[in-house]
């Protein structure tokens, strides 16, 4: 019986055609996933206008989108750790655009909420489920550039739904953004079927004696020998044995402290997230006199700097520990806040800030998903992906609350985002502590977690 350590192959790759074609296809997902998140909020007034609502009513949506985001994080992404990948980011896709494009036939704000609701069960599960396929097809020496690089795909998402509010919407409607939306990840399936192969190290912890894995290793390697009799295992000294996942995994074998403390930092930098994506458009309309349509335009040219600091952070944490890069990143976040809110918006040096603070909120989410592939090991993966997403939606249930009561009690701009920077503020110190829990901890983790 022969050992053949899928780890210590998939490390000594050198980054080819397949590792490059499995970041496109998982980094479509990405864009998909970032488009869909982000659109509601960038059209969120003209929604409300078009079925004669007033802008608060849109609360009531974004909770309930959240609210579908959170289900289908803790329901549909730990599927992926039993199913496979690839077969729930194909069965996500499929849902996920069918009910967004039965949501341009929505004819009240209710049917609207309902739909997004049930869409969003099914697109909280695109993200984690296509990170965790690239970390486990990816060297461990590019594994973070290459995270990075997914999620530049879902920086240009929230950007080009950007685009949708900034020329489409006075041409097309809100529903543009739900017929593109719904059309892209349709489109995904096909590339997903033909072109990715499922995770070697799922297959592996899955069935040590599958023999279609050395097919695909010798699809990757033409070179490589591999006999009949092979067992493939993760590590060295590890046994032969399948380990199923169970949603209980990252809470076991000395884990849980550490996950408490990711859930937590998660949740308060994606209630940031889903504040600032779902409410500031309407926050400089309502506060600032700031029409969406002018400030789309600002915006866009903002989002570039998520992609810059996307890659920054994949770039820094193949050479650097992240727990002490992601804190820098959202000390900068506290300031940037503080600075849109203050600055003029028709001043130059506004864009410069709104770029700053894109760079460091998507940055430092990016750096919080890279680490959670860092230190948890192949078979939980997608659950701990799926589930500290989760809890990041419980943040964003609880967002759209706090942007509504501002609009409504007419905030000032200064008052609204001056409250809302001490989240990034907390969301450092608790990156800070995590590094020590990690550190001091007797947890299993994935190798890599001893350079987090």
């Amino acid at each position: 019986m022969t050992r053949i350590d899928i780890e210590a192959f998939v490390d000594q790759q050198k980054v080819g055609r397949h590792h490059l074609i499995v970041l496109l296809v998982c980094g479509l997902v990405c864009f998909i996933d970032g488009f869909d998140m982000f659109m509601i909020g960038k059209i969120a007034p003209a929604i409300a206008e078009g079925f004669g609502e007033p802008p608060e009513a849109m609360a009531n949506l974004f909770v309930w989108q959240q609210i579908g985001l959170a289900v289908g994080a803790f329901a549909v992404s730990p599927l992926a750790d039993r199913f496979g990948r690839r077969n729930m980011l194909m069965l996500s896709c499929a849902l996920f655009g069918a009910i967004t494009l039965a949501s341009v036939r929505a004819e009240t704000l209710t049917q609207l909420t309902i739909l997004r609701t049930l869409a969003g069960v099914f697109m909280a599960a695109g993200l984690p489920m296509a990170l965790a396929m690239i970390s486990e097809v990816t060297p461990a020496y590019r594994r973070a550039s290459f995270i990075a690089l997914s999620l530049v795909g879902y920086s240009s998402g929230n950007a080009s739904s950007g685009g949708v509010a900034a020329w489409l919407l006075d041409i097309y409607g809100w529903q543009s953004a739900f017929w593109i939306g719904g059309v892209a990840p349709l489109l995904c399936i096909p590339l997903l079927y033909f072109f990715v192969p499922e995770s070697l190290k799922f297959r592996a912890e899955r069935n040590p004696h599958d023999s279609s894995i050395g097919k695909t290793m010798r699809k990757m390697d033409p070179a490589l020998e591999v006999p009949e009799d092979a067992v493939f295992v993760l590590g060295e000294g590890k046994g032969t044995k399948a380990r199923k996942a169970k949603l209980s995994d990252i809470f076991t074998e000395g884990r849980t402290l550490m996950t408490c403390v990711i859930w937590a930092a998660c949740l308060l930098s994606m209630t940031s997230i889903a504040l600032t994506s779902q409410w500031l458009p309407t926050f400089f309309q309502e506060m600032a006199g700031i029409p969406i349509q002018q400030f789309a335009v600002s915006a866009l040219i903002g989002y570039m700097g998520s992609i810059a600091g996307t890659l920054l952070i994949g770039y820094l944490m193949d050479r650097f520990r992240a727990t002490r890069m992601i804190p820098l990143f959202y000390l900068g976040l506290f300031l940037a806040y503080l600075g849109i809110s203050w600055v003029s918006f028709e001043a130059g040096i506004f864009v410069v800030l709104l770029v700053a603070f894109n760079f460091l909120q998507t940055g430092g989410q990016a750096g919080l998903n890279t680490l959670i592939t860092k230190v948890y090991p192949p078979r939980m993966r997608s659950t701990a992906l799926g589930w500290a997403g989760g809890a990041g939606r419980v943040g964003g249930v609880l967002a759209p609350f706090y942007g509504g009561y501002a609009v409504a009690q007419e905030f000032s701009l200064q008052l609204a985002l001056g409250l809302a920077a001490g989240v990034p503020l907390a969301v450092a110190c608790l990156v800070l502590v995590l590094g020590r829990v990690i550190k001091t901890g007797k947890a299993e983790l994935a190798p890599e977690a001893s350079r987090v």
